[in-house]
């Protein structure tokens, strides 16, 4: 086994949309397992929105990655030396290793993998993003049968998982995507009964037009992923006493908007505020790290269903480490189809 491995760290914190510079490809020792500590050499690496706030100095729910720090992240990997008696050499896990080829994880941290399913499946629909949706709709969203979710990122891992347990619950489903290719992946692999492209109106208005037209009875739940345009689109439309799960805004992630500094153009808040009080809405936001209690009755639900097929997934594989940034880059952009990961062996 070679004594090197390569990583990727955060070298300039970035001023709006990341570029090639604002991160560095490196060669570090491999670590050392201490005490209880696993080494795992990483096959498939994460690549999620959250990452792009881990780039920046702002306060949040968590530290940001320091300047020269490897750039967070899941993947999933081979033990190749373990100081835990639950892990064997050999043993297939998940754990938050960064954006590196090797990575040392205390056991406690670490989630084996079970047999029968693609590992890259524990980064995706059966990992963290899969687990964000199914949480979000169930426990804020609280659906019930005969009611309208409108869900925006609708063929991403979060939006996908949102949909088609609503579908399952006997919602009216209705996809918000960006371009005609993902509209049609929304109703044909996914189960949307509708699907609409926001990158073909210019405003908000002419968008709500079009949701309206999806959605005739009014939207009881919206699952928040985006924010911006789609977000004032879909207000108005919502009926009284729906739900509004704030998962993400990714439309405001590279303006700074989100980070504490006043975003350009009229105050909209007033309107939301008289909204989801002459409403009676509940617009609740929630992190998913903060609910891990819940995961193993995920899984219990959910992986049957992957297994059988009645839950659908995508995943969009870069290949090679040094092709990460690039990825990520596409992923704030919305090129990427399904789940983005990277491939590293």
């Amino acid at each position: 086994m070679t004594d090197q491995m390569n990583c990727i760290t955060l070298a300039a914190r970035p001023q709006g949309a990341p570029k090639d510079s604002d991160f560095k490809l490196e060669m570090r020792d491999i670590p050392t397992p201490g005490d209880g500590e696993v080494l795992v050499r990483v096959h498939y690496m994460s690549l999620d929105p959250y990452m792009r706030g881990r780039m920046d100095d702002a306060k949040s729910y968590a530290e940001p990655v320091p300047i020269g720090g490897i750039m967070e992240g899941g993947g999933v990997g081979e033990v190749i030396a373990s100081n835990h008696p639950q892990f064997s050499t050999g043993d297939m896990v998940f754990g938050m290793f960064g954006w590196t080829t090797h990575g040392v994880q205390h056991g406690t941290m670490l989630r084996k993998l079970p047999d029968g399913m693609p590992i890259t499946t524990a980064l995706g629909v059966l990992g963290m993003p899969g687990f964000t949706g199914w949480y979000g709709l169930t426990e804020i969203g609280k659906p019930k049968e005969g009611e309208t979710l409108v869900v925006a990122a609708a063929t991403g891992p979060v939006g996908s998982m949102v949909g088609q347990i609503a579908k399952s619950r006997g919602l009216r489903t209705v996809a918000i995507a960006g371009g005609a290719e993902k509209c049609k992946l929304a109703t044909a692999t996914f189960g949307f009964d509708a699907a609409i492209d926001h990158r073909a109106f210019d405003d908000a208005r002419s968008l709500r037009k079009a949701i309206a037209e999806a959605a005739p009875d009014g939207i009881d739940i919206y699952f928040e992923n985006v924010g911006g345009k789609v977000f004032e689109a879909v207000l108005p439309l919502m009926n009284r006493f729906g739900r509004i799960p704030v998962c993400g805004m990714i439309s405001g992630y590279n303006t700074g908007a989100l980070g504490g500094t006043a975003g350009e153009g009229p105050d909209k808040f007033p309107v939301f505020w008289r909204t989801l009080l002459v409403k009676h809405l509940l617009a609740q936001g929630f992190i998913i790290s903060n609910h891990w209690d819940r995961f193993a009755e995920f899984v219990g639900e959910v992986a049957p269903l992957v297994a059988s097929g009645k839950i659908a997934y995508l995943e969009d594989i870069a290949e090679g480490l040094d092709n990460a940034p690039g990825a990520f880059m596409g992923l704030l952009e919305g090129r990427n189809v399904g789940k983005q990961i990277v491939k590293l062996i």
